[in-house]
Order: structure tokens, then C-alpha cells, then sequence
């Protein structure tokens, strides 16, 4: 949109004659809440232009993923660059909490007791730490969790073994993050614990665990991303002359997603602006989707609202969806708020209602589909759900392949048996945001160990690598079963006739001719002997593999790899990037994966460009392995702020909460049933109240509600199951926003099924209370 012929909406217009102080702004899906804060912080950093002082401060934009920090940078770029006449890169700064807490500590690391070369460890590598520790504790104590369970259970203890370590993880898991977040110290919480009357298995488990976590952490000379936003309060805490500094620095603050923020967040913040006081927080407390599994707490947006009132902002017109789906969402929030049975005031869904837009406007809202919403009441198993729901998507498809479709699931493993039903269908769809950041990292990895090798070819560890974890994955399964045939000594077959399945072969872990020649890579001295074979070929030294054609055949074809991404070194690093994941990748994310990072290290290049600290390709090499642990968490495709886009004609397949941030023509929403989006009540049914837990009890949150009261210094006070009671209702308001955000993923056309769950027939789940309340709206219709 071009912003010189822009003309903002009453609501935008109020929030872009901002000028200073405390505003917060509650904005509805679709509003262009983005658009309308980039337009606002590009005007503030022409603000500072004027003053002269665009030199040594910045506008401060604080976002809740890297790919709305990449969205919100572009977006303020253009503006300045376009509108304005600016020099984009200058005068704002968009960081995550967690890269805003970075900054702060890589600028003074000693102020915190870290050395200049501190590591982050990533989620995945936190995650492997602490199951090791509570695997390692249940190992020494093995009836840690045994007052909790069931006569039943204790007799056939095996049967749960696996589901108790999976809950003494998410005990430890919140535990730890409930303590880092009031910033308490093991051995402080320890010494605590040692003055109390009676046992605390739970606690004892915790604590054991976060000691041990860490330790682990300091033997690695590392921190997590908890302990990096820790520490950078400390330094702000510790040096009153640097946190001046940065509050001169950033005069003007804005949080995206502001319903988010948690503690730590709204600490660093408030004391960023405590001297300015110019402080916009933007979100959407009925977006609140990720409370019961974070530190996220939507209390602190609504409290900033309510206690700065003279600059309380609404964002209330949406373009996205038609009339009767905008009736429809309202119609949500105002059952909650004045007829749902369980929930307290403060857990309800909020206003402003949605507004469509303004007669005129250049996001005029869609028409509506025939009908604009159908509730489908028939009781159905999962997989007879997704039977009806692939039938109404085949039938919709032909006539509307200009148009775009989604099918949400409330969670991965039914939008799995979704994507397995259209792949047996032969129907067209994009699981992409479906998929774990673990495939994305994967992705990542493969070209960091790529580009490590070319950048250090003389290493032969770095050979291996490739080897090892890049090269033999990409052998297809007739390759592995002829290797596997010759490593027995059988005759060669043909490549069709596998001696196992296929699934056989992938689910070796190395077979052992590729670990035996990965062994032999790893104690060559000289890589070139291999690579370039000049005189001689150091694989004639190897005899063994005289008697197998197979593998020297692969051999040869791995070392044609290597010779030709060796010569590609010359290119820059983008090239080079783009080169190798062109070879290396189908897959269309994979292949977007390759050119964000291509990017992303050019920009770092021409950053560390001339003189003593010019970066060249190890320096480049080592930043894209950080990128590839996720150490900076940039790894973002899974991030829906302007990572993903709709493809018209393919059935995109997402869970609601993927879903965040987009839209769509038709909506699926699936399995909104009593279980999936509890409601509250003693009769619905719970994932966090395990089976085998007598009384009902949800462990997790009864061993957060004793860390609470532990790190207030007493607890006398604990009963069990209030904390289970408050959960509930929790969930049940998480749930709600959850309903929320899928029907407001919807354009034109949506369709809102249940199923009644694994259960057996004389116990269904029945559909969601919501459901059945909006359902009442508007009689069945027929859906094509």
C-alpha cells in the first residue's frame, strides 16, 4: 500500500497522531495491526530525524517471532525509503525479547559474569539436557511419582512407565520455567524447601532436575534463552549509567503481540521506558493462544489498558472475513462473556467486537459463501470425520481453484491422519505448517555441515560430516539394500528385489558399510588424497572395499559431490547457499529455506565487509551453524508473520494455532469436540488430568502451584486440587481464544465439525460447549 495516497481508517488515524506516552491498543484479527505500527514507528523515526538525533537513538519495535521482525522490518524500510525520503536501516530497531536481550548482554557480557564468547543453547539441545536429568533421577528414584497413581495402575506398572517419564518431564519443564521466571536460583529454592514439614516429591523432582540443568549449562560455559533475558535485567539492574543509556538510546518503545508478554518481557520494558515513558503495546487479548504452555500471561496487556486509559486505542475494523463470519465471531465473544456456565469474568473472551470496514474502503470485507457457515452435528469418529470432510473439500475444489482452503486441527497428530487421508485421496495440499521446526533445522543443518567442509577442507572430521550426516541419508532404499546384501556377502541382485522393506532400511541408524567408510574419512590425514586424486587414490588403499562394487560406486559419486561444492567456494555466500540447496533439496520449504538464509548471510557479509573483522567463509561458515542449532532463533518458516502464503487450488493442513496470523476463502475447523475445547465443567475431559492420576489430579499444576508458594517462603497453605480446578478453567479460556482465532481464519466460507474422539462407544466426546451454543445461531444447511 502506498502511503502517500493512504488514507487510515478513524481508528489508524487516532494511533498515527501518537506523539508520546503510555497507548495500548487492543486490535482485532484482520485490522492490519502490522501495517498500521510499521507506519507508526517509520513516523517516529522521521520524528527523530527533525530533532537531528537520528544518529545515536532509535525507535525500539519488540515482536513476538523472527519472521515478524524480518515483516515489520522491511515494511518500516519501504515507508522511509519510499514516503519519507530515509535511509532505511536507520533510526529503529526490530528485535524478539529474547534478540532484544542479546543486545544488551553481548554489549557489556562482563557486567553479568559472562566472557565475550558465551554459546546459547538451543531449545532442542535445553530439552535433551533435561530429560537426561529426570531419566537419570526416576532411575534412582523410581516411586517418585507413586502416592499419585491408582491401585490399579501401581499393579501393571509398566503399562504407564512411558507416560510417567512424559509427565515428570512437563513437571520439571514448569518448574523450572515458573522459577527462572521469579528468578530464583536452585540452591535458593533448595535451602527453602529444606525448612518445610513433610515430603515434596514433586518438588524434589523439580528441583533435582534444575540443579542438575544448571550445572550442565555451566560446564558449557552457556546459557538458555530464559537466562539470557535473566541476565540482561541483571545488567540493567547492576549499571544505572547503562541502563540510561539505553533508554536515551530507544526513546520510543512498541510491542507487537503485546497479549504474549510475560513477566520477564513487561520487567525489561517498564524499566526500558521508565524515564521516557512513551510505551505502545499492541495485541489481541482473545489471540492469547499460548498461556497454559508459556510464560505468556494476557493479564498484562488487559491491566496496561485499563490502568492508562486516557490513550486506550481500539483496532477494530477487519476486511478479512465477510459479515455473517465477523456476526459469527462476535457472537462468541459475547456468549462468553454474558452465558458461559464456568468461566470468571476475567477468563472470558474480550471486547472490542470486530467492525467491518468503512463503505469505500480499499479492503472492502468478501462476500459471502452459500452459506457463509455450517455447523455439521452428525457424531462421528476421527476418521470418519476426515472421510466427510475430504468428500466436501473434492466436491468444492473443481469449481474454486482460484480460491484458497484450509482444514485446522486443533492439534499435530489429527492434522496428520488429515494430510495421510488427502495423500491416499490423491488430492492436491501443503502440510507446510504442519511440519516441527525440527524439519526446519534439519534443512538448516544440512547446509551448515555442507558449507563447514568447503570452509575447512583440510579437516577430516568435517568430511565425515558430510558424509555421515548429509551424503548416504540421500541414498534411495535399493542403493542401501544392495550395500547391505554385499556387507553379507550375497550375490548382487537386482536394485528392485529388496531384501526387506523399506521402512527395514531407514530405520537403520548407520548402516555399518557407511559407518566403516565414514570411520576410514575420519583417520585420513590428508583429505586432498580423497577429494583430488592426484597422483594417487587413497581409496586403493582401502582393500576391503574390492569385494564391494556398491559402495566404491556410491564412493565415487560422493566424492563428484565434493569436488564440484569445493570449486563452488569461490562463489559469495549467497550463491554458494543457493547453489548447494538446489542440489540437495526438492522440497518447496526447504528450498525457501535456503534462499532466507541466502540472504540473511549476505546481509552479514556486506555488514563484516573491509578491514581487520571482515568475515570471510569460516567466520560465515560458524554464524550458519548458530543459525542451524537455532542459537539466534531465526529458524522462522514455521512462524506465519509473512513466512507463509496460500496457495489457490491446494488444501492447506495446519493446527489452528500454525494458523495464527493468516486466512483463507473456506475453513475447515475440525474436532471441536468437549475434549479438545474443554469448557470447564467437572464433566468434560482434560489431556493434562492423566488416567492413571488418582483423584483427578493434574500433577503439572499442582507441582507450579507448590513452586509458587514455595518461592513465597511457606507451604503450609498447599491443598491439593485447587491448583487442578484453576487449570482447568485455564485451559478452558485458552481454548475458547483458540475456537476464536480458527473461526477468524475464515473469508468467505466455513465449516465447523467434531468428532467424538478414541473413546469407546459407551463414553463419545461430545462436541465443544461453543459449539453447541453458536451452532443454535442458525439452522443446519446444506454444504457443498
Amino acid at each position: 500500500m502506498n502511503t502517500a495516497t493512504f488514507v487510515p481508517r478513524p481508528a489508524q488515524e487516532r494511533i498515527l497522531a501518537y506523539t508520546g506516552g503510555y497507548m495500548g491498543i487492543s486490535a482485532v484479527p484482520g485490522s492490519g495491526k502490522t501495517f498500521t505500527l510499521s507506519l507508526l514507528a517509520a513516523r517516529l523515526v522521521e520524528r527523530l530525524a527533525r530533532e537531528g538525533d537520528l544518529g545515536d537513538r532509535e525507535v525500539l519495535i519488540v515482536t513476538f517471532t523472527n519472521s515478524a521482525v524480518e515483516n515489520f522490518r522491511g515494511r518500516i524500510g519501504r515507508f522511509l525509503r519510499e514516503e519519507r525520503g530515509l535511509l532505511p536501516g536507520v533510526g529503529y530497531r526490530v528485535r524478539t525479547l529474547h534478540g532484544l536481550a542479546h543486545d544488551i548482554v553481548r554489549e557489556r557480557p562482563s557486567l553479568v559474569g559472562l566472557s565475550e564468547n558465551f554459546d546459547i543453547i538451543d531449545d532442542r539441545t535445553a530439552a535433551d539436557i533435561k530429560r537426561d536429568a529426570v531419566t537419570n533421577y526416576l532411575r534412582t528414584h523410581p516411586d517418585t511419582l507413586s502416592p499419585f497413581i491408582l491401585p490399579d495402575f501401581l499393579a501393571r506398572f509398566r503399562t504407564i512407565e512411558r507416560d510417567l517419564q512424559e509427565t515428570a518431564i512437563d513437571i520439571a519443564n514448569s518448574i523450572i520455567r515458573l522459577a527462572k521466571e521469579q528468578r530464583l536460583e536452585p540452591y535458593q529454592l533448595r535451602a527453602s524447601l529444606d525448612r518445610q514439614s513433610g515430603t515434596w516429591p514433586l518438588l524434589e523432582l523439580g528441583l533435582h532436575v534444575y540443579a542438575d540443568y544448571q550445572r550442565s549449562l555451566l560446564v558449557r560455559g552457556a546459557v538458555d534463552f530464559d537466562d539470557l533475558i535473566i541476565l540482561a535485567l541483571r545488567a540493567l539492574e547492576t549499571d544505572a549509567a547503562f541502563l540510561e543509556r539505553l533508554q536515551d538510546r530507544w526513546p520510543y518503545v512498541l510491542e507487537d503481540e503485546a497479549q504474549d508478554s510475560s513477566l520477564l518481557q513487561e520487567t525489561m520494558l517498564r524499566l526500558l521506558t521508565q524515564r521516557h515513558g512513551n510505551w505502545v503495546r499492541v495485541g489481541d487479548p482473545n489471540q492469547a493462544i499460548n498461556t497454559t504452555f508459556t510464560s505468556a500471561d494476557v493479564r498484562f496487556l488487559r491491566n496496561f489498558v485499563e490502568q492508562n486509559p486516557a490513550l486506550a486505542q481500539d483496532l477494530p475494523n477487519s476486511g478479512r472475513s465477510t459479515r455473517p463470519i465477523i456476526d459469527l465471531a462476535n457472537a462468541l465473544i459475547n456468549w462468553s462473556r454474558t452465558a458461559h456456565p464456568h468461566l470468571p469474568p476475567e477468563e472470558t473472551l474480550a471486547p472490542p467486537l470486530i467492525e467491518p470496514t468503512p463503505l469505500g474502503d480499499p479492503q472492502p470485507n468478501p462476500e459471502p459463501g452459500t452459506p457463509p457457515f455450517y455447523f455439521h452435528t452428525a457424531q462421528l469418529s476421527p476418521e470418519r470425520e476426515v472421510e466427510m470432510v475430504l468428500r466436501s473439500v473434492a466436491r468444492w475444489l473443481p469449481d474454486n481453484s482460484d480460491k484458497t482452503v484450509a482444514i485446522l486441527s486443533p492439534e499435530n497428530r489429527h492434522g496428520f491422519r488429515i494430510t495421510e487421508a488427502l495423500q491416499h485421496a490423491e488430492l492436491p495440499f501443503d502440510d507446510t505448517l504442519l511440519r516441527s521446526n525440527m524439519s526446519t533445522r534439519v534443512a538448516a543443518q544440512v547446509l551448515s555441515t555442507v558449507v563447514g567442509y568447503i570452509a575447512q577442507p583440510q579437516v577430516t572430521v568435517q568430511l565425515e560430516r558430510v558424509w555421515r550426516e548429509v551424503w548416504w541419508p540421500r541414498l534411495g532404499p535399493p542403493q542401501l539394500a544392495r550395500l547391505l546384501r554385499e556387507q553379507q556377502g550375497e550375490s548382487s541382485t537386482s536394485d528392485d528385489d529388496l531384501p526387506m522393506p523399506t521402512s527395514a532400511l531407514r530405520k537403520q541408524e548407520l548402516p555399518a558399510p557407511i559407518a566403516q567408510f565414514g570411520q576410514a574419512l575420519r583417520s585420513l590425514h590428508s583429505p586432498e588424497s580423497f577429494v583430488f586424486p592426484s597422483p594417487r587414490d587413497w581409496l586403493d588403499e582401502l582393500t576391503w572395499l574390492d569385494e564391494m562394487d556398491g559402495l566404491r560406486t556410491v564412493i565415487n559419486a560422493f566424492r563428484s559431490d565434493l569436488q564440484r561444492w569445493t570449486r563452488a567456494g569461490i562463489l559469495p555466500i549467497d550463491e554458494l547457499l543457493i547453489t548447494i540447496g538446489a542440489e540437495l533439496f526438492t522440497e518447496p520449504a526447504d528450498l525457501a529455506l535456503t534462499h532466507h538464509l541466502a540472504v540473511m548471510l549476505a546481509k552479514l557479509a556486506a555488514e563484516h565487509a573491509g578491514g581487520q573483522d571482515q568475515w570471510r567463509l569460516p567466520e560465515l561458515a560458524k554464524e550458519l551453524d548458530n543459525i542451524a542449532q537455532n542459537r539466534r532463533r531465526v529458524l522462522t518458516f514455521t512462524d506465519n508473520e509473512g513466512g507463509y502464503a496460500a496457495i489457490p487450488g491446494k488444501i492447506t493442513v495446519a493446527t489452528i494455532h500454525a494458523a495464527k496470523g493468516l486466512e483463507w476463502d473456506r475453513v475447515y475447523l475440525t474436532a471441536v469436540n468437549n475434549f479438545s475445547f474443554p469448557s470447564g465443567s467437572e464433566s468434560d475431559k482434560y489431556r493434562s488430568e492423566r488416567y492413571w492420576a488418582r483423584d483427578n489430579v493434574n500433577l503439572v499444576a499442582e507441582s507450579v502451584e507448590q513452586i509458587r508458594q514455595l518461592a513465597m517462603g511457606s507451604l503450609d497453605d498447599f491443598t491439593s486440587g485447587p491448583a487442578t480446578q484453576t487449570a482447568r478453567l485455564s485451559l478452558a479460556a485458552e481454548r475458547l481464544r483458540l475456537f476464536y482465532v480458527g473461526i477468524t481464519r475464515a473469508r468467505q466460507e466455513l465449516i465447523i465439525t467434531y468428532n467424538t474422539g478414541r473413546t469407546s462407544d459407551s463414553d463419545p466426546n461430545p462436541p465443544a460447549l461453543a459449539f453447541e451454543a453458536l451452532r443454535r445461531l442458525r439452522p443446519p444447511q446444506a454444504i457443498r
